[in-house]
């Protein structure tokens, strides 16, 4: 049986998971795990695709990167499928296809998810340079308090008997800063 596993970031990826939807169903998939869910983040249909595959199956995902998020980790899924005699897939992996069941795709599989760990620290380390480069220059302010914006608003709605957890709904703020707010004098 061929298994599909596609994932996005975010909601906000739609075309990028229908463009893996496409792709996992034209390579013959008969059934597709997806989810849109950090690479962090637990991954709930990765996890069960991973159970749902048996012997003799094969998991296929579009890039490396929708699957594993450190060399580590994508050694730790290769090994797992392994002992279930399942194969690894992956339809784009720089311009062209690797399958875990040969020797050499296995040996080019390692070597990209080292490369690409190593590209996203690189890419992290230039972030974070640019963050500093900005804040020294006064352009950049991070994020906008948003409950702080708001704290006019909060104040009425408590002194109208509205209880923090139905504030934080109305207003679409944290439950944790209405109480920070609600507790800090004006």
């Amino acid at each position: 049986m061929i298994i599909g596993y596609a994932r996005t970031s975010t909601a906000e990826q739609e075309a990028g998971l229908q463009s893996q939807l496409r792709d996992l169903s034209a390579t013959g998939c008969t059934k597709v795990f997806s989810e849109q869910a950090s690479s962090v983040g637990g991954r709930e249909e990765l996890k069960a695709a991973m159970e749902f595959v048996r012997e003799g199956d094969t998991l296929v995902v579009t890039k490396l990167d929708r699957l594993a998020r450190s060399t580590a980790h994508l050694l730790s899924l290769v090994e797992h499928l392994e002992k279930k005699g399942v194969a690894l897939r992956i339809l784009d992996f720089g311009g062209g296809e690797v399958d875990t069941k040969s020797p050499s795709g296995k040996m080019l599989l390692t070597v990209f998810g080292a490369m690409a760990e190593f590209e996203r620290s690189i890419m992290l380390v230039r972030q974070r340079e640019g963050i500093a480069a900005a804040k020294e220059a006064g352009k950049y302010k991070g994020r906008a308090p948003t409950a702080r914006r708001r704290e006019n608003e909060i104040r009425a709605l408590k002194a109208a008997g509205v209880g923090a957890s139905e504030i934080a709904r109305q207003l679409g703020v944290g439950r944790a800063s209405v109480y920070r707010i609600l507790s800090s004098s004006h």
